[in-house]
């Protein structure tokens, strides 16, 4: 697998509502949580894209060592406008503040894409200009997004700072 560079953007503010859950990478419950989602999405109505967020926050100390049974929050949501306000169903939001990501494209199958990640946390980044920021990791699907066909595009957000 050929990997890319990222390009760096400063991002704006998002503002997300979704359905949010703790989890770890060894009991992985991403799934279930898009399952319960997709339904009570269908009853937002002040959207502001097309586009669906799959956002991971991560404790201040989760990258320091692997741990596959470390706990983070993890959400699936969409973008909505400023005067959102909560809909049914038990969404909330999530603000995402501006700031500076290395943004991966990926196309592929979505089972597939922890070797993306296993590039950018164990190549790219200890050999960048940067170092991880301790805000939201975001992935977008767009219209190309297709699950694990292996045509599927999403774009990996990873927040970073200069070193």
């Amino acid at each position: 697998m050929q990997f890319h560079p990222p390009r760096i953007e400063k991002s704006k503010e998002l503002r997300l509502l979704g359905l949010r859950t703790r989890m770890s990478l060894e009991e992985n419950t991403t799934q279930d949580l898009w399952r319960r989602f997709r339904p009570v999405s269908a009853t937002i109505g002040n959207r502001s894209g097309p586009e669906w967020y799959s956002v991971e926050v991560y404790p201040d100390s989760f990258f320091n060592s692997f741990d596959p049974g470390k706990i983070f929050e993890k959400w699936a949501a969409v973008a909505v406008d400023k005067d959102a306000s909560p809909s049914p169903g038990g969404l909330e939001q999530i603000l995402i503040e501006e700031g500076l990501y290395a943004v991966f494209s990926y196309q592929g199958s979505a089972s597939e894409a922890h070797r993306l990640f296993r590039h950018i946390y164990d190549e790219w980044i200890p050999s960048a200009d940067f170092e991880l920021d301790q805000r939201p990791h975001f992935a977008v699907m767009g219209a190309g997004y297709k699950g694990e066909d292996p045509n599927s595009q999403e774009e990996f957000w990873i927040p970073i700072r200069k070193n």
